[in-house]
C-alpha cells in the first residue's frame, strides 16, 4: 500500500513542476524590487584604503555600512571619556559616511549596536535617541573585545528617500 501512494504522490508532485515550468514569464508587480547587483564602495577615507572591508555597500536605494566605533579618524585613535564620548563620535562616524554618500541620520532604518558592557545602556541609549529620534528598528547586545577596545560599535542600515 505505502508504493502505490508514494507513486501516486511522486506522479502528481511532477504533474505540478510540469505545469509551473511551462507557465510563461510574467513581469514582476508595480513596486516589486529588481534584483540589483551591489556597490562596494571604498572608505573616503584615505587611511581605511587598503581595510579588507567596504565603508558602504549599496543596493539600489539601500546603504548596508559596516560597524563603526568611536575612533577619531583625524588621530585614528579612540576617544577618551567612556561610553558617552565613544558614543557621540560613533554617531559622528556614522553621520560622516552617510554624508558621504549624500545621506543623512534621518535616512537610517535599522540598526545594530554592541555594546562593550551592558550595563552601558542607558546612558549609550539617552545619547542614541538625539541622533536617530525616527526610531529605526534596532538590535542591541553585549560582546567582550570590541576592536581597538572600543566599548560600543553600531552599524546601520539607510535607505535612500525618492
Amino acid at each position: 500500500m505505502r508504493p502505490i501512494i508514494l507513486t501516486i504522490f511522486g506522479m502528481l508532485l511532477l504533474t505540478s513542476c510540469k505545469e509551473e515550468l511551462q507557465r510563461p514569464h510574467t513581469p514582476p508587480p508595480e513596486g516589486h524590487m529588481e534584483k540589483r547587483a551591489p556597490v562596494f564602495h571604498k572608505s573616503h577615507e584615505p587611511a581605511k584604503a587598503d581595510a579588507p572591508f567596504s565603508d558602504a555597500v549599496q543596493v539600489g536605494d539601500m546603504y548596508f555600512l559596516s560597524g563603526q566605533i568611536g575612533m577619531d579618524q583625524s588621530t585614528r585613535t579612540l576617544v577618551t571619556g567612556g561610553i558617552e564620548a565613544e558614543t557621540r563620535q560613533t554617531l559622528e562616524n556614522i553621520k560622516a559616511v552617510l554624508a558621504h554618500h549624500n545621506l543623512e541620520m534621518t535616512d537610517v532604518v535599522k540598526a545594530m549596536v554592541v555594546l562593550d558592557d551592558i550595563e552601558d545602556f542607558a546612558t549609550f541609549n539617552a545619547i542614541y535617541k538625539s541622533y536617530l529620534p525616527q526610531k529605526p528598528a534596532r538590535t542591541t547586545f553585549a560582546a567582550k573585545a570590541l576592536a581597538a577596545g572600543a566599548k560600543i560599535e553600531i552599524e546601520v542600515i539607510a535607505v535612500r528617500k525618492k
